[in-house]
């Protein structure tokens, strides 16, 4: 069973940043591309961001130019720098390994910014 350990969430004022970090419990080689997730009370769960196998990255609008993916394949985590965060961000957040057959989930990270 693939585990997926999400950590660095938490509060921050606008305009700060948050570095959240994914620990998989195999290596992440194995699957097609990594993702990070958020959803919000209510709201479907969104995409923010992946990270192909090759290193190519893919983000939503609202985040293209304040956060980044990354790959560590040696030590098999993915990390979200969130930077210029706005309220707006508030959500838990989730990293996802994903396949053609099954996208496995962590149990999400509590991220809020504060207005």
């Amino acid at each position: 069973q693939v585990q997926l350990v999400e950590s660095g969430g938490g509060l921050v004022q606008t305009g700060g940043s948050l570095r959240l970090s994914c620990a998989a419990s195999t290596r992440i080689v194995r699957f097609d591309a990594m993702g990070w997730y958020r959803q919000t009370p209510g709201k479907q769960r969104e995409l923010v961001a992946t990270i192909t196998r090759g290193g190519n990255t893919n983000y939503a609008d609202s985040v293209k130019g304040r956060f980044t993916t990354s790959r560590d394949n040696t030590k098999n985590t993915v990390d979200l720098q969130m930077n210029s965060l706005k309220p707006e961000d508030t959500a838990v957040y989730y990293c996802s390994a994903i396949s053609s057959r099954v996208n496995y989930w962590g149990q999400g990270t509590q991220v809020t910014v504060s207005a």
